[in-house]
């Protein structure tokens, strides 16, 4: 009966210190939809030949 009393008495100094653990978010409340964005002038494509220009080269910028 002694390891009873020791283990409440554990679990309450736990509670005071932590308290209690948050209420569950449903699955539900963290899921957000939203329309997929139309193909065409809203996307932005990759253009690897003026991608260099987005860039800073010191050797370059020193004329090195």
């Amino acid at each position: 009966m002694a390891n009873d009393s020791a283990t409440d008495a554990a679990a309450a100094a736990r509670l005071a210190r932590f308290g209690k653990l948050p209420e569950r978010v449903r699955f539900q409340e963290m899921v957000e939809e939203k329309k997929a964005a139309p193909s065409g002038a809203e996307i932005v494509s990759y253009n690897a030949e003026g991608s260099w220009n987005h860039f800073s080269c010191l050797a370059l910028d020193l004329g090195l």
